[in-house]
């Protein structure tokens, strides 16, 4: 399958070192919330590189975003894409990706693993269902939050953060363990979405399921 050839129209760092794209969307382009594609940056050399990013707009938006957090010191595909400007042009591989909603549940997400959940919250909002989810955000410091204003204006008081490098009022400060948990979570019968480092996923799946959460209930990149 040819890749679909597309152009940013508009770019912005929305934290110090994650940035939003958004481009021209090709006709007939289909994906579910929560799904995402291979993309590759549409210059010499750089092609062949394909590295997996998730769609933040919703499906039926008449340009696509992608929120994209930068590595400088890989000096890789992030890397180069902190450069391109408007009128670059990336490659849109195959649509792929098993985080979608089935039902109302608690999302987890570490950093940069917010951006699958976007798509999902802006949805369930259009369509008026995000009543009944709970989003559990963790990261370092506040600086590195995602979206925070959207976020606290979408999902009110059941929109929670967690820092673990940065004591900041009103918020709690420490990573996600088992204590936390039972704390948070009154509920293990509902859905939980998780997204994050593989170390992130991993402990929190098997915590959730030590406190009686189904494996069927666990939704992940698989």
């Amino acid at each position: 399958m040819e890749p679909h050839v597309v152009e940013i129209k508009s770019t912005v760092y929305i934290t110090p070192d994650v940035k939003r794209f958004v481009l021209t969307k090709p006709k007939g382009f289909k994906f579910k919330p929560g799904q995402g594609c291979d993309i590759a940056i549409d210059e010499d050399g750089w092609r062949s590189r394909r590295r997996p990013m998730t769609f933040t707009s919703l499906p039926t938006s008449r340009s696509l975003e992608m929120i994209v957090k930068i590595y400088p010191e890989h000096k890789g595909v992030t890397a180069r894409m902190a450069l391109l400007r408007k009128g670059d042009r990336l490659l849109l591989h195959e649509v792929f990706g098993t985080i979608q909603y089935k039902g109302p549940g608690v999302f987890f997400a570490a950093g940069a693993g917010i951006t699958p959940f976007l798509s999902i919250f802006r949805d369930l909002h259009k369509r008026k269902e995000l009543k009944g989810n709970t989003l559990i955000y963790s990261n370092k410091t506040g600086h590195d939050v995602i979206l925070q204003e959207e976020l606290a204006k979408l999902l009110g008081k059941r929109y929670l953060n967690i820092f673990t490098r940065e004591r900041v009022i009103g918020f709690r400060d420490r990573r996600i363990d088992r204590e936390l948990l039972i704390a948070l979570v009154q509920d293990f019968d509902q859905y939980f979405y998780i997204c994050g480092p593989e170390r992130f996923v991993s402990d929190l799946q098997r915590m959730l399921t030590e406190l009686g959460a189904s494996a069927d209930t666990l939704v992940f990149e698989a």
